[in-house]
């Protein structure tokens, strides 16, 4: 099951051992890492996202997902370096492009304060106990989400309403009196110029869906590259 993973430390070196440890798990086959990153609190509250090899092997193709909920999670200032690596290519800093509520948000949020540090990651885990063993044997937190398929449905009946809009309108423009023509006209631009912009945003979104599950074979193919050679 494909999971979204945040792993809340209490300093940074102990984020790091979770990340190596979270790494050792997917060499030995428990679980799939498909991207990672640690992200670190400063006093102030201010986030960074640690560069290196601390950005996962897809790192720059996951926005639709890992990207926009660690950009979520830093906040503005990571956002901006967490763009500069290329986490959040084909998203945003948004949490509906995460594919997870609000709620998991919240709890993530209440335990990552300044001065600690988190490794979040996607990952692909069929049963829970042996990330969970690893993290609290080093003093992690672990908050885990499924991803949601929700948002695809929501979207397509979120565009099937504003059509339905839309043919009222046009409708209503047929029958209307000259003087209210104009403005009925300009409701329908308006409504027309937000259906194309979201179906082009669910566009935008299948194209990255694509490219992400095809980076997915090539990670799992150079898996067992290393593995047979």
């Amino acid at each position: 099951m494909d999971r979204m993973l945040v792993v809340v430390f209490d300093n940074e070196s102990k984020a790091y051992e979770g990340k190596k440890a979270l790494l050792r798990l997917d060499g030995e086959g428990s679980i799939g890492v498909y991207g990672y990153a640690v992200l670190a609190k400063g006093a102030d509250g201010s986030a960074s996202i640690k560069q290196g090899d601390d950005v996962g092997p897809i790192g720059s193709l996951v926005g639709t997902a890992l990207g926009s909920l660690i950009g979520v999670l830093a906040g503005p200032a990571g956002l901006a370096l967490g763009a500069s690596v290329g986490l959040l290519a084909g998203g945003s800093a948004d949490v509906s492009n995460v594919g997870i509520g609000y709620d998991f948000i919240d709890d993530v949020s209440k335990v990552l304060l300044p001065n600690t540090a988190a490794v979040i990651a996607e990952i692909d885990e069929e049963w829970t106990t042996p990330v969970d063993t690893r993290m609290e044997a080093i003093g992690g937190t672990v908050f885990r989400r499924a991803l949601s398929e929700v948002k695809e449905q929501i979207n397509e009946e979120n565009v099937a309403a504003m059509k339905a809009d839309l043919a009222q309108l046009k409708e209503e423009h047929a029958k209307a009196h000259a003087d209210r023509k104009a403005k009925i006209q300009e409701k329908i631009n308006q409504l027309d110029s937000k259906i194309q912009a979201q179906l082009q945003n669910e566009k935008n979104r299948r194209d990255a869906l694509k490219r992400k599950a095809q980076a997915r074979v090539q990670v799992l193919k150079d898996k067992a590259a290393v593995k047979a050679s």
